[in-house]
């Protein structure tokens, strides 16, 4: 690793403990690299019909899905690149590549060509975990965790009012008006990051490891996108069973290459006790957030009249309100748990997060016909969103050296997308075995035992998470 002591080649905020002007300044600049994913994701889901249509498609899961699948796809690659090349030029990269991304969705004339610029597009996903480790590398200590809840939560304060406003452009221009804005959004946060961020001063000696991050970027998203896409297709489609078995194919020689090879793209040595049970808490506290949310998405729109022991429907706008607070306490538990971790320790405010998603889950399983503590509950479950993301990574970045943090954060990278995909999907299974009679609607009974299992992973994680801080041993500063 290279970090020269002197001062000329370290940042100037490393020279103070607390927060400057600069600082707030660098920090409004990752929120917007960050506010990227957003339009990567969240956006195409409001034009999801317009676009099917467009294309004569009736698979508009892979319309969205193919970018969410492809971050899992470009964050080994990304991370390892970043330790070794430097953080500010891979995020600096990773903004362009996806808004290369947005540029061919835009002008794309057929669905392949469309695909292609979503998988492209989903390099952007990576700009989240990069600006993590940008501020621990190159932020004052006192300040760093507490910036990493400021950015990665960020956005989610943008996310209240930003589909209103994509809204009011797809209106008027079309949906292709959303991968204008994403474009544009890339090519702004690039030109701000490159102009105004110095490089982080910590460099891996090295060299990336292509072929590796290939076999193990294109075997999680074989494997991904057949969970993601098997409960629509069908589980024992054939294109979909030859994709999974594509995926296992490529993992396993991904291992294989990985136990040869001197500086493989992930160092299986750092998959020590406690980052193997920071990432498997992420797993499990995100992908059960994710899930609720989408139930939530379903309970929403029924009314409690309608007789079917759940309904949170209370009016126009009723569901909004409900989307909105979880954003609002995704923001302020990444805030929090950010300030905490830095006074505390993260491994603590970790665990606290999930906790407090358990007994959200506990309340909402009791408050499926109530609109005022259903509210209250999805507001908590929010909170535990930004905790869990935040705590992860940041945890994650302390058990291992710097040189290598790049790395970790990708991995929990990773695991934000396998939760999400995993625990939706587990979720749905449950719903559709469990309609009520002669209806496609979910039971009661479903909907309790939905929320059963995700408190159960939510309990998991609380039980995982509360080994952690007796056994993490912080890595030394480089």
């Amino acid at each position: 690793m290279t970090q020269s002591p002197v001062s000329p080649h370290r940042p100037a905020a490393r020279e103070y403990d607390g927060w400057r002007a600069q600082l707030v300044w660098w920090v409004a600049i990752l929120i917007v690299a960050n506010t990227l994913v957003d339009t990567v994701v969240v956006a195409p889901l409001l034009v999801l019909p317009q676009m099917a249509e467009f294309f004569g498609t009736d698979q508009s899961a892979w319309l969205n899905a193919s970018a969410i699948l492809s971050g899992a796809m470009w964050a080994p690659l990304l991370g390892k690149s970043a330790d070794v090349c430097g953080k500010r030029r891979i995020l600096v990269l990773a903004l362009l590549v996806g808004g290369t991304g947005a540029l061919i969705c835009l002008i794309a004339p057929n669905i392949g060509v469309f695909l292609l610029g979503r998988v492209i597009q989903g390099a952007a996903v990576g700009s989240v975990f990069i600006t993590v480790v940008y501020i621990r590398q190159v932020f004052p200590a006192g300040v760093g965790m507490t910036a990493v809840g400021i950015v990665t939560s960020g956005s989610a304060i943008l996310g209240i009012v930003s589909p209103f406003l994509f809204e009011a452009v797809i209106d008027a221009f079309g949906f292709r008006a959303v991968f204008v804005v994403s474009a544009a959004l890339a090519l702004a946060a690039a030109t701000a990051v490159r102009m105004f961020l110095p490089e982080s001063p910590v460099l891996a000696h090295g060299r990336v490891d292509v072929a590796g991050a290939l076999l193990l970027g294109l075997g999680l998203a074989g494997a991904l996108s057949y969970i993601s896409l098997a409960p629509t297709a069908g589980w024992t489609d054939f294109g979909l069973l030859g994709l999974l078995l594509i995926g296992f194919v490529l993992l396993a020689a991904w291992v294989v290459t990985a136990l040869r090879t001197a500086e493989p793209v992930v160092d299986l040595s750092i998959l020590t006790r406690p980052v193997i049970a920071t990432l498997l808490v992420v797993v499990l506290g995100v992908g059960a957030y994710q899930a609720l949310l989408q139930l939530i998405g379903i309970i929403g729109q029924t009314a409690p009249e309608e007789g079917l022991g759940y309904g949170l429907a209370g009016g126009s706008g009723s569901l909004g309100l409900m989307f909105a607070l979880s954003a609002l306490g995704a923001a302020t538990g990444g805030v929090l748990a950010g300030w905490l971790g830095g006074r505390v320790d993260p491994a603590r405010t970790l665990a606290g997060g999930v906790l407090i998603g358990t007994v959200s889950a506990i309340g909402l399983m009791v408050s499926t016909a109530s609109f005022l503590p259903a509210v209250i509950c999805v507001g908590f479950l929010g909170l535990t969103a930004g905790a869990v993301v935040t705590s992860g990574f940041n945890l994650s970045t302390t058990l291992v050296t710097e040189e290598k943090q790049g790395v970790v954060a990708a991995l929990v990278q990773v695991m934000l997308g396998v939760g999400a995909v995993v625990l939706n999907i587990v979720g749905g299974s449950v719903l559709s075995a469990t309609t009520a009679p002669g209806s496609s609607t979910p039971s009661a009974q479903g909907v309790d035992l939905y929320i059963v299992v995700m408190l159960t992973a939510f309990a998991s994680a609380t039980v995982i998470a509360a080994w952690i801080p007796r056994r993490a041993h912080r890595a030394p500063a480089a």
